[in-house]
């Protein structure tokens, strides 16, 4: 399927009863703090810092994954357990030295304000939180998932169907705007549809292409996207039910 906002699909007929966000990189430019407080944990155990464009391709998957890779340890190793905590400690402390909101992106979320909004993050939810209250986002979702919520990150799909329960509307019916390859496969998996960013600032454009989302546009087009998705269902002949999953 050719990407864009210009393209409308069968499944784009399908109501959209709510959107959720990722956070890292779709509304947040978050880099700069989290690799600051991983050098952190890396040098006081003994290990080099990374470059920031280095550390950055390691962003996303959740913290184990971020210091794994940053220390070049297999993920399972105990040794990352000591580092998980110091960076968790040092993080919130510092999360929002550096980090700022993407431009745009209170716009966005107010244009859709009329729509159940939700998060689903791979950061922990201490800092998740501290992010959003210091930012001005704390009553902007009816729903907020990070890490540890549930037993599984994006891409598995519990993340966003805890999302789905919390904001009482159908997996099949939600949209995930995200700007990396996780995002799109937590919500195909999870039966939803999805909206990649694209000025997407920690994931090449091109991975993010190849993971196929519904379609690629700027952060500043998607209320207008979901709109024309809203206007395409209500002009839809009427269909057959669909199972209903959360």
């Amino acid at each position: 399927m050719a990407l864009g906002a210009g393209v409308v699909t069968g499944a784009e007929v399908r109501p959209v009863g709510g959107v959720v966000f990722d956070l890292d990189g779709t509304l947040i430019d978050s880099c700069e703090d989290i690799t600051r407080s991983a050098n952190a944990c890396l040098v006081a155990a003994g290990f080099p810092a990374r470059a920031p464009a280095e550390m950055q391709t390691f962003i996303g998957d959740g913290a184990r994954l971020l210091l794994a890779r940053a220390s070049e340890l297999d993920p399972k190793d105990a040794r990352l357990d000591p580092l998980l905590e110091h960076f968790f400690e040092h993080y919130t402390a510092h999360a929002l030295d550096h980090t700022r909101l993407l431009p745009g992106a209170r716009e966005v979320l107010d244009a859709l304000a009329s729509l159940p909004l939700g998060l689903c993050t791979n950061k922990p939810r201490v800092t998740t939180l501290a992010v959003l209250d210091g930012l001005g986002l704390g009553a902007t979702f009816s729903a907020v998932v990070a890490a540890g919520d549930v037993p599984h990150h994006k891409p598995h799909p519990a993340p966003l169907e805890r999302a789905a329960a919390l904001l009482g509307v159908p997996c099949s019916e939600l949209v995930m705007v995200g700007d990396g390859p996780q995002d799109i496969a937590c919500a195909r998996n999870a039966g939803a549809r999805s909206v990649g960013i694209s000025e997407a600032i920690i994931v090449p454009l091109e991975r993010l292409a190849a993971a196929s989302p519904d379609a690629i546009v700027p952060l500043r087009d998607v209320p207008a996207l979901i709109a024309r998705w809203v206007a395409t269902h209500r002009r839809a002949p009427s269909l057959p039910d669909e199972p209903r999953r959360v």
